[in-house]
């Protein structure tokens, strides 16, 4: 077949694929962090359940349609029960530690009093349960079950491989241990899959407790299989090695490490509070800053590493990282809005309102599922790597196989 090439057919454009679709790639791990984070400083912001239900089903959205085949992207469904799990936790704490009953409460049940001695005074263990203290603590509840989503979906969403490798290079051995830890959980996920679907395969009839036996050996096993393959894989690339940093060197690095976080954390004690002095605000944060840049700066030089191709960070990284970085900067201004509306009251007891401004902060948040590109990998279950989708052309699937070549970081 001729190429069309030279045929003088017209070329798309790099990152497009025929048809003015966008070719399926790999989102730089640092901006899905940027925006989860940002969308949880975002969801700490308000205690308001109907915009806290919005962030979780700004995060359900995002997830379901740019999430890849990956292990640690299976693993969302698992982090919304910790979230149910966290919710009726605190509720049922409150419920059992009954305290702050006003004579205006809406009582719903009464459990068996326990006496408690004297120096536990301020704290009753059962009495009366009312309904603002119960939806008091669901709100609550509500709002860490939606940071915890919102670190779910930066695990789910960002290869943890990948971002090992824009960590400075003095906090090389610290973001491997960080690596290894984030991707513990969607392994077991996985091994937890594996070995279900082996009993069933098998035909065993053993459920509940009786199949915990059966279910729980194989995991551990394979959880400690996987652990010795790493260990050797990471050895054998040197990693833990000392490097050609000196005594003084080092010493060097830890104390201006140490300075700094100590003048971030005056800094950033100097802004929240009123009343302390004006040096101890922003020229803090700044000088504590610069001493960890310093350091970091300082203790990179022992580490040699190369990448191969490394992530760009290009216009979509920046379209989620705003969308994001937008959300938060919306609920933290208060502008357009009153204040209140974030956190309503439970007295007099009636249905929250839902504020315009947030809710558009909250749908700009979501707007990263669209800004960002398809995921690179492949989404059907039987999908094969490099295998050509209904309706593509070869030139398109040119571009595909080539978008995200497989990385490795050496040391």
């Amino acid at each position: 077949m001729p190429d069309k090439h030279r045929a003088g057919l017209p070329q798309s454009a790099p990152g497009r694929a025929a048809g003015g679709r966008r070719s399926p790639r790999d989102l730089h791990p640092l901006a899905w962090w940027i925006w989860a984070l940002a969308l949880a400083t975002a969801a700490s912001r308000t205690t308001n359940p109907l915009l806290l239900l919005l962030v979780l089903a700004v995060l359900g959205y995002v997830v379901t349609a740019r999430r890849t085949e990956a292990p640690w992207a299976r693993g969302f469904k698992y982090y919304l029960w910790l979230a149910l799990t966290v919710v009726a936790i605190r509720v049922v704490f409150r419920c059992v530690f009954a305290t702050g009953i006003t004579p205006h409460d809406h009582l719903l049940f009464s459990l068996p009093h326990i006496p408690t001695p004297a120096w536990y005074a301020g704290i009753r263990i059962g009495g009366p349960v009312s309904l603002e203290a119960t939806l008091s603590a669901a709100f609550d509840g509500l709002r860490l079950a939606c940071l915890l989503c919102c670190i779910g979906a930066a695990n789910t969403l960002a290869n943890p491989k990948r971002a090992l490798r824009v960590l400075p290079g003095a906090l090389y051995e610290l973001g491997v241990a960080v690596t290894v830890s984030l991707s513990v959980a969607p392994q077991l996920v996985q091994s937890v899959q594996r070995v279900t679907r082996a009993r069933r395969l098998r035909a065993g009839q053993s459920k509940g407790v009786r199949a915990l036996r059966s279910i729980v050996v194989p995991v551990l096993e394979d959880a400690l299989e996987r652990s010795l393959h790493l260990a050797a894989a990471m050895d054998s690339r040197g990693y833990g090695r000392a490097g050609t940093a000196t005594r003084g060197s080092r010493r060097a690095t830890g104390a201006l490490m140490l300075a700094g976080m100590c003048g971030l954390c005056a800094g950033v004690y100097g802004l929240l509070d009123g009343t302390a002095p004006a040096a101890l605000g922003l020229p803090a944060l700044l000088a504590g800053a610069g001493l960890c840049a310093a350091g970091l700066a300082l203790g990179g030089r022992r580490v040699r590493r190369t990448t191969y191709r490394p992530d760009r960070w290009r216009a979509a990284e920046w379209g989620v990282a705003g969308c994001g970085v937008a959300a938060a900067v919306l609920l933290f201004g208060t502008v357009g809005y009153d204040a209140t509306d974030l956190n309503p009251s439970l007295y007099p007891l009636s249905w929250p309102s839902l504020p315009l401004v947030p809710v558009v902060a909250l749908l700009l948040a979501g707007a990263a599922g669209v800004v960002s590109p398809p995921s690179g990998r492949p989404s059907g279950p039987g999908a094969v790597p490099g295998q050509r989708p209904p309706g593509a052309t070869r030139s398109a699937v040119r571009t595909d196989s080539t978008a995200r070549p497989h990385t490795e970081v050496t040391k």
